[in-house]
């Protein structure tokens, strides 16, 4: 118990470390997640994933994000699953200091490729997840015009590490609950990223309990650093973004 509490200090002290910058200026919100996520098995080793996410602002007054994800799954390991899939995501302006300079809400069309990679060591199961995005952000070309006339493509690379820690026995068993943590990082990168290079940085620290192999909840504290892809007056803008998410998962 205590490596898991101090490995999650380590990962909050480098991602507060990744933002240390002076010409710097702070955008805070506070923030609800609310997630579905499901996988529907198909063959032996393949399945499909879908899920959607439903991000507020001002805890679940404002819009932040509404994200849908789908995708096809293959197991080449017990321990190892590879999803291709697509993603589309409503981004709405939010904050003091917007996203967009043009204060509208904009699409964004993903194709992705992932890698999940399970490691249990001891009661500690690790996770590895590995994101290669292929983003269209909608803009306008125009910040004087609130109508989407182009998209850019941009990419992005993501990487998540998670900890599952059971509260009972050496596994997460049925009608048993649990803590979790996780990390992780977003960097973009190709000709049209602007300032964002480092895109963001999401902590969660959760409690969870799983009713069955098919179904399980959890929630808890979220972080979430954005960099934004502008500068305001010469400034690199930082959104600290701090609330909490629900997840639900369900596995048919």
């Amino acid at each position: 118990m205590k490596k898991f509490f101090l490995i999650i200090i380590l990962f909050l002290i480098a991602s507060s470390s990744v933002t240390a910058q002076n010409n710097r200026v702070k955008d805070s919100n506070n923030i609800g997640w609310y997630a579905f996520f499901m996988n529907y098995k198909l063959a032996e080793k393949w399945s499909l994933h879908g899920e959607f996410q439903w991000r507020r602002v001002e805890w679940i007054i404002k819009p932040q994000q509404n994200l849908y994800r789908v995708g096809l799954n293959y197991n080449i390991h017990s321990q190892i699953t590879l999803r291709a899939g697509y993603a589309f995501a409503d981004t709405y302006n939010y904050g003091e200091i917007p996203l967009s300079s043009s204060e509208m809400r904009f699409p964004e069309h993903r194709t992705y490729l992932m890698a999940l990679i399970a490691n249990p060591i001891g009661k500690v199961s690790l996770t590895h997840r590995f994101m290669l995005e292929q983003r269209w952000i909608g803009r306008s070309s125009d910040a004087k015009v609130k109508e989407i006339d182009e998209f850019v493509y941009m990419n992005r690379v993501r990487y998540m590490f998670r900890m599952d820690l059971p509260l009972k026995g050496s596994t997460i068993d049925n009608q048993e609950p649990y803590l979790a943590a996780y990390d992780e990082l977003m960097i973009g990168f190709g000709e049209n990223v602007n300032q964002n290079i480092f895109d963001q940085n999401r902590i969660g620290l959760l409690a969870g309990f799983k009713f069955s192999g098919s179904k399980r909840i959890e929630a808890g504290y979220l972080n979430q650093t954005v960099q934004l892809g502008r500068l305001v007056n010469g400034n690199n803008v930082f959104q600290h973004n701090n609330g909490f998410i629900v997840n639900t998962y369900f596995n048919f």
